[in-house]
């Protein structure tokens, strides 16, 4: 999916975004967007077994703020080697400083074999100048049931050089349909250029006591 939290893209510091939000253009208009990393992290996990990931999406945003859009990108875990999301939402702002961004996603993996990987989530962000809290609750998976998991963060981020900027992550993934855990992130970018670091202490990932690095380069592009 198109995690975007702030200015991380494709990771799990979003949104790690992210884990997750687009933010509605001032006007009406399709967009997609294109990019690359060497590790595509998920709330802290490897969404492709530490190689790397190409990714992409198209978005409509309209003036009222409502928003749709599509992101794919490779994926290795389980039984696929494909993700497909689909979401939609409605943002805007409540003042100069504050704004909202409520939607729900449906997180896709076509080639998977079992066919029960697939589950989708409701999502509310909101910033508070650089501050941004999020909270995502899930909505529908198999052998499961609405609110069997909770992922909520929050995300700083704040000018460091001319037209760099430094964004802080922390997140919890909880419930019944989670992996139980926490994932910390700091990450650096600067033209489209993304470097970060990232921990989770999921029990199961036998690489959790690591610090993992990405690298990733994005590019939007107006249609």
């Amino acid at each position: 999916m198109r995690k975007t939290l702030l200015t991380i893209s494709i990771t799990s510091l979003i949104a790690t975004s992210a884990l997750f939000s687009t933010q509605a253009s001032a006007v009406d208009g399709l967009s997609a967007n294109v990019a690359a990393t060497n590790n595509y992290l998920w709330r802290g996990l490897e969404q492709t077994g530490g190689a790397s990931a190409i990714s992409g999406g198209v978005d409509y945003s309209a003036s009222s703020g409502f928003y749709i859009g599509t992101w794919a990108s490779n994926a290795s875990w389980g039984d696929m080697k494909t993700e497909l999301d689909l979401y939609a939402g409605f943002g805007g702002n409540i003042s100069d400083s504050v704004s909202y961004d409520i939607g729900f996603i449906y997180f896709g993996y076509p080639d998977s074999v079992s066919g029960d990987a697939a589950f989708s989530e409701v999502y509310a962000n909101f910033s508070f100048d650089a501050l941004t809290l999020g909270v995502a609750v899930l909505a529908d998976a198999d052998g499961a049931d609405a609110g069997d998991s909770t992922y909520t963060s929050a995300d700083y981020s704040f000018a460091v050089a001319t037209d760099a900027e430094l964004a802080l992550h922390i997140g919890s993934y909880s419930g019944d349909f989670s992996t139980d855990s926490v994932d910390v992130g700091v990450s650096i970018s600067k033209n489209g250029f993304t470097f970060g670091l990232s921990k989770t202490d999921y029990d199961d990932d036998l690489d959790s006591d690591d610090v993992k690095f990405y690298v990733s380069y994005a590019v939007d592009i107006d249609l």
